[in-house]
């Protein structure tokens, strides 16, 4: 297996990108690791985390920017580039379009002239989903002609762009990952929302069956199949199985979707004698109404119909490719990564 001798680490101060930085910085022989983010990278970290800040190169920039993404790449002289930035979901479609389609175009461009080798990019499961079931889809599932929202819409256009750039004969080759459902100490909206919901005394209140089959994804999980990706990309007797492919990574074990956010609750102590049932069309129908209101007080809605078709919805993935091609497996259960993410939460609270 070829070294990884430098790596850049695009959006390398997030939530995804710290535990990116963790997995690399573990490495045997360690590759020269640089940080590329519009934020710098947090003074404090939690024990979660190993590495230390001081032993990572951080290059602070626009990703939209050639002049920065070049400085950033001249001077790490990585020969992987890992993307990982991106906007949160609810974000307006004008920052999407400009972080994820232009900040994507930009850093391919440059990367391509300064001759980096390979490029991993996070893509979403996401790019597949218009609001149907998806049962078992491998990466053989059409991208839907009409998205379901502006952040999965540019994540596809990104996606596309990323594996029409690789070039074997140009020796700039690139993989897409597909993660679904991420979670894990860091984050900042799933684990610690379902917190919050608990505290609010809103756990008791379920939209939908519960029926539905829906893929998490333990973000160490995920940061390592991005290893993997960097690995096979630059080995010359795997490069050409992987180049310019993209692979569903998730933990391999499908849930009932409210069983995740009942693991958080009972972890905390908190076990609901009964549930209020919502069923799909009634918390439609509310969405629309909370949509209405919301926009009449200028206030946030708590539900939405997206909220609702995302609850409701089969969505759980195939990620054979990734086992056979990629070599990768979860090293981290779900019950043990909401162990360590509640962990990390009251350890930062």
């Amino acid at each position: 297996m070829q070294e990884i001798k430098s790596v850049l680490l695009v959006g390398g101060a997030g939530f995804l990108g710290l535990h990116l930085i963790e997995k690399f910085y573990s490495l045997s022989p360690r590759p020269d690791i640089h940080v590329f983010d519009i934020r710098p990278l947090p003074e404090k970290l939690s024990k979660h985390f190993t590495f230390k800040p001081e032993s990572i190169k951080s290059h602070i920039g626009d990703l939209t920017s050639e002049a920065d993404v070049t400085k950033a790449l001249r001077d790490s002289k990585a020969d992987v580039v890992v993307h990982a930035a991106s906007p949160m979901h609810g974000c307006s479609q004008e920052i999407y379009d400009k972080v994820n389609v232009e900040g994507t175009r930009n850093l391919l461009d440059v990367s391509k002239k300064l001759q980096v080798k390979a490029f991993v990019y996070t893509s979403s499961a996401g790019v597949i989903f218009n609001g149907q079931d998806i049962h078992n889809a491998d990466e053989t599932w059409p991208i839907p002609a009409v998205p379901m929202d502006g952040y999965n819409e540019t994540k596809a256009i990104a996606e596309g762009m990323v594996l029409k750039a690789n070039s074997l004969s140009e020796n700039f080759v690139t993989i897409a990952l597909r993660p679904a459902g991420i979670f894990g100490p860091g984050d900042r909206q799933l684990v610690p929302g379902l917190r919050n919901v608990a505290k609010m005394g809103q756990s008791k209140f379920q939209i939908g069956d519960n029926n539905n089959l829906f893929d998490w994804t333990y973000v160490g999980n995920v940061a390592d199949a991005h290893v993997l990706a960097a690995e096979k990309l630059l080995n010359s007797s795997s490069r050409s199985l992987v180049a310019g492919e993209t692979f569903f990574i998730t933990n391999d074990s499908p849930a009932y979707f409210w069983a995740l956010a009942r693991t958080v609750w009972r972890a905390d102590g908190h076990v609901d004698k009964y549930n209020i049932v919502l069923n799909r069309p009634v918390a439609i129908c509310a969405g629309y109404l909370s949509q209405f209101f919301s926009k009449l007080t200028g206030k946030e809605p708590g539900l939405t119909p997206f909220r609702v078709k995302i609850v409701c919805a089969f969505r759980y993935h195939n990620i054979d490719k990734a086992k056979r091609l990629l070599e990768y497996k979860p090293n981290v259960d779900i019950e043990e990564g909401i162990g360590l993410t509640l962990a990390w939460m009251d350890e930062t609270s």
